[in-house]
């Protein structure tokens, strides 16, 4: 199972990076804490402090067409948020 799908690059990701230094990420599904902290740890080769994890809901979307009415569902994540402790940094732009 790959737990760390992708890191978390937004404005406010950014902004507890450099304040707090808690870093954001998508995980998988049913990944939990443990799992989660050490893979940062291995990937990253940084000591964690403690995982924040957080499951963002399905969102349903219905749509009104000729042939009647379609009903899906979009999105559906769960994100973890890690602390490192003072020091230690993650830095995501140095891959690219």
């Amino acid at each position: 199972m790959l737990v760390l799908v992708k890191p978390i690059i937004t404005e406010k990701a950014t902004n507890l990076a450099e304040t707090q230094n808690t870093y954001g990420f998508i995980v998988h599904n049913k990944a939990n804490k443990i799992q989660i902290k050490k893979a940062v740890e291995k990937k990253y080769g940084v000591k964690v402090l403690h995982v924040r994890t957080m499951k963002q809901p399905y969102e349903r979307k219905v749509k009104y067409t000729k042939k009647g009415i379609s009903v899906s569902k979009v999105g559906g994540y769960k994100k973890a948020f890690v602390k490192l402790p003072e020091g230690e940094q993650i830095d995501f732009y140095s891959n690219i």
